[in-house]
């Protein structure tokens, strides 16, 4: 079971990468973050949940996913950039984890 979380957790993570986004720069970075955790406030109001707390990712971190509440996208520069992924864990709390992700639109080496 817990290869298979890990295993879900890594190819949520990875699919985040495959997402298209606005474009780069840090202004729409910080636009995309506040609009996701405006947007994950309003979901834990209407749903009667705390406001999730931002957990910057750590290599090996155990994450309890019973339900993903929502994604931001990747960049499609050739860029590392931050994203974040809410969910709900199997007791019902609501979990934000920044992480940074790889762009899309990088060269292929040949």
């Amino acid at each position: 079971m817990k290869v298979f979380k890990a295993f879900f957790t890594i190819s949520i993570l990875a699919l985040s990468s495959l997402a298209i986004a606005e474009g780069g720069g840090d202004r729409v970075y910080g636009r995309m973050m506040q609009e996701n955790q405006q947007a994950m406030e309003q979901y834990a109001l209407k749903n009667g949940k705390s406001n999730p707390e931002i957990v910057h990712y750590k290599y090996g971190m155990d994450l309890d996913i019973h339900k993903i509440v929502s994604m931001t996208q990747a960049n499609i520069d050739c860029a590392v950039a931050p994203s974040r992924m809410t969910f709900e864990d199997s007791a019902g709390k609501l979990n934000t984890v920044e992480y940074r992700v790889m762009g899309t639109n990088c060269p292929r080496g040949g």
